[in-house]
């Protein structure tokens, strides 16, 4: 057994990093070592790492406990807004916040900037950037799709570009790489609280940070000066032990907690790794791992501050953060006897490479057994396309181990048998790696180079070697393989793994090769074996920081000018929804009950979709439009209960809105697990919807509903779904909201008699204002207004 998994309060763990602990002496206020001032980042002035107020906010917190913290407590308290009169109850409380910085990538930032400029602010009040890396789509390689993107994205980035340099926002130009990329490269720092519109923005816990994944409204309420607020998570303690060597990665520490936990066995926690085994990855590596965490529904992911991150910082060119958290290191770790709600041990000498999916991230396979599984489940064997990159996996160590495995083949006369796509990160990591040579030998290996950007990994890839439908498999080091995901053809099987393995089974050609076992034919029809890769987890001559890519805000910002054309089909200015009237919900029709797994993927797709981010009356037209109707087991195919007439999902939305009427959508499990894109909740409420009842919700879509003004309910009895018919009309009691108490939903059949059911929500008070007010924006209007 590798991993054991062990629940309730246990835990009780030694200390295994070897940093220097912050020394007991009797200090002045002048000369205490968390008094000095050091910058955040390298490309901002004048915003300064705060250890001396998290220690200060700690210790008040330690004083209310009196108790052992594990590491994400410590970090989530040290942020407090009000550390002495916060209530603390993991798993019950509502904590309000003060992250140390805002990330946003351009398909948010888009919603986030047009809500931000409807608050009338002069400047954002917390350390913001913006990354364009989602807009960029994938077909002919690198510098001829990035000049296609800029082309065809002309107006979106301008209106990012000056936005930014009006808000006082550090702007990422196309190309820059991969938002987590550039946080993890320039701005993440041990023991920091950062929030970003992106679900994998848990990546900075590579460097110590504790990074969320939120919904845009949540990034403006920060932006603008408010507390960011997020129930209290409960910790799931990751134990690691041995130490990997051969063909098991990073990578496969997620893909085996992913076997373990499911797409939804993190929901409500952050998971911390610790022990002895955390030593022996590198702070990329343990970037990875946060970043697919947000694959089981965590609300982070997290690493104790160690040498390997003050290495990173180094290389990176912040050795004096690197020194500066060592001064706090006492607090850049779990405390011992820190207890966990839920305990999983793996032991690194022990754990196989593996294998996850198809169709979701949690179905994980070791390497050993993945061949019987392509069998016997009749998965296409062919391996069609092998990707490698992404933010999940586009370090300097990924790139330089994938190198060690192509050259090996080339040595002896062989290339990848499957199309082949290499995604740096980062522009700082594509100008290493082609300086170091790794890129020319992925090339000659077979490799076409895509742009610095996300690119198939979120859907933007023109792929055409398969027809929409054809079933076939892809192989990918990504983190996200829902249905039709990649490439919009529900018939690809896609799989995630390490960059090792996509590598080697792109030489092979077929699912079924296991490079640890398996022999491969050379140039010369010679059985031969490939070795175990190899790579330096730094670059030896350390970075190349390559193009500058970076806009800075500019010192007069009062004169830039940012212009949304009325005309445009890519952006639209924001108009405000309307309050509740105060009344009960009557004779809702069910707009669509959905079937099976339903993503944010599925509630509005990314692909094509993309361009329209910034208009969301055109992007509209996607909403659940991936969904699939329990009523016919089809997508986007549900019946108008005013006419009878079959169409499209926000086609008959937006015909029940033209006609006045509110509309409920039923959901199943973990409704909205996947991105943190809130247009899966703004949607519906432009359409016109007022409540999504479902027997669980994924934690950032659910914030994201209630900020939009929407009802986001569960049923109290789960077994209620399936007595509910999509043809049934509901009434859900509003009038009943109150915090910590049940509403009443009845429900008349078309036929048989009426019933009622009991529907729970997550509302406190002042998130009961953002349904009243109509929306959490409209809220901050209004108390804006109020205080003038």
């Amino acid at each position: 057994m590798i991993a054991t998994r062990h629940v309730a309060r246990l835990g009780r763990l030694s200390p295994s990093l070897r940093v220097l602990a912050r020394p007991r002496s009797m200090a002045t206020v002048t000369d205490d070592p968390l008094s000095k001032k050091v910058e955040m980042t390298n490309w901002e002035k004048g915003h300064y790492i705060n250890y001396k107020k998290m220690s200060e906010n700690l210790s008040i917190v330690r004083s209310r406990l009196n108790r052992p913290l594990t590491y994400a407590e410590k970090v989530l308290y040290s942020h407090l807004d009000d550390p002495h009169g916060q209530d603390i109850q993991r798993g019950k409380s509502y904590l309000k916040l003060r992250p140390d910085r805002v990330a946003c990538q351009d398909a948010t930032a888009q919603m986030a900037i047009l809500q931000f400029m409807s608050a009338n602010l002069p400047s954002v009040a917390t350390p913001t950037t913006v990354h364009c890396d989602h807009l960029i789509e994938a077909l002919e390689g690198g510098d001829q799709d990035l000049a296609r993107a800029v082309d065809t994205n002309k107006e979106v980035y301008n209106f990012l570009s000056t936005s930014c340099a009006k808000y006082n926002i550090g702007f990422w130009k196309p190309g820059s790489g991969i938002i987590h990329q550039i946080v993890l490269e320039n701005y993440a720092f041990p023991g920091g609280l950062m929030i970003g519109t992106d679900s994998h923005t848990p990546n900075a816990g590579g460097l110590g940070m504790c990074a969320v994944g939120v919904g845009g409204a949540d990034a403006v309420d920060v932006m603008a000066n408010l507390p960011w607020e997020v129930k209290a998570p409960k910790i799931i303690g990751v134990k690691l032990t041995g130490e990997m060597s051969g063909w098991t990665a990073p990578k496969d520490i997620i893909l085996k907690v992913a076997g373990i936990l499911t797409v939804k066995g993190g929901t409500g926690a952050i998971v911390e790794y610790h022990g002895p085994g955390v030593d022996s990855l590198s702070s990329t590596g343990m970037g990875t791992i946060c970043n697919m965490g947000a694959e089981i529904g965590a609300t982070t992911s997290m690493f104790p501050f160690n040498d390997r991150m003050y290495d990173y910082l180094a290389a990176t060119k912040r050795k004096q953060i690197g020194d500066f958290a060592r001064t706090y290191a006492a607090e850049l770790r779990e405390d011992k006897g820190a207890e966990y709600d839920e305990l999983i041990e793996i032991n690194l000498s022990e754990l196989e490479p593996h294998i996850n999916g198809p169709f979701t991230p949690d179905l994980a396979t070791p390497i050993s057994k993945f061949k019987d599984a392509v069998e016997a489940n009749k998965w296409p064997e062919e391996l069609k396309v092998g990707l490698i990159g992404s933010c999940t996996n586009s370090s300097y160590e990924d790139m330089s181990r994938a190198a060690s495995i192509a050259r090996d083949a080339l040595d002896h006369g062989v290339k990848a048998k499957s199309m082949f796509t290499v995604t740096p990160g980062s522009e700082q990591i594509r100008a290493t790696i082609e300086r170091d040579g790794q890129l020319e030998t992925l090339e000659q290996f077979g490799g076409m180079v895509l742009a610095n950007a996300c690119g198939p990994c979120i859907g933007q890839w023109d792929r055409r070697d398969v027809k929409k439908g054809e079933a076939n498999s892809i192989l990918s080091s990504y983190n996200r393989n829902f249905t039709g995901r990649n490439d919009a053809n529900p018939a690809t099987h896609s799989f995630v793994t390490s960059p090792d393995l996509v590598v080697a089974l792109t030489l092979a050609g077929t699912l079924k090769f296991n490079p640890l076992t398996d022999t491969l034919k050379d140039k010369d029809g010679n059985d031969w074996k490939l070795s175990p890769p190899t790579g330096d987890g730094l670059p030896a001559n350390g970075y190349d920081p390559g193009r500058d890519t970076y806009q800075a805000p500019p010192q007069d910002r009062a004169s830039v000018n940012v212009l949304v054309s009325p005309e445009s089909d890519r952006l639209q200015i924001l108009e405000g929804f309307q309050k509740w009237d105060g009344q009960d919900a009557t004779d809702l029709p069910l707009l669509i009950k959905c079937q099976g797994k339903t993503t944010t993927d599925h509630i509005s797709m990314a692909g094509p979709w993309l361009k329209y981010r910034g208009h969301l009356d055109n992007i509209s037209n996607n909403m659940l439009i991936g969904a699939i109707n329990a009523a016919n087991g089809e997508a986007n195919k549900v019946k108008n209960q005013t006419t009878g007439e079959i169409g499209s999902v926000p086609g008959t939305a937006r015909d029940y809105k033209k006609k006045g009427i509110r509309w409920a959508v039923i959901g199943d499990w973990n409704y909205g697990e996947g991105s943190s894109r809130e247009h899966a909740a703004l949607e519906p409420r432009h359409l016109g919807g007022l409540a999504i009842i479902t027997r669980s919700f994924a934690r950032i879509h659910e914030t994201n509903l209630k900020k939009q003004g929407m009802l986001p309910l569960t049923f109290a009895d789960p077994a209620d779904y399936d007595k509910i018919n999509p043809d049934d009309k509901v009434d859900i009691m509003c009038t009943e909201l109150a915090v910590g108490e049940p509403v009443t939903l009845k429900v008349h059949p078309k036929e048989g008699s009426s019933w009622e059911a009991k529907l729970n929500h997550t509302f406190n008070e002042p998130q009961l204002e953002w349904f009243k007010d109509g929306s959490a924006l409209n809220t901050m209007a209004r108390h804006a207004a109020s205080s003038k």
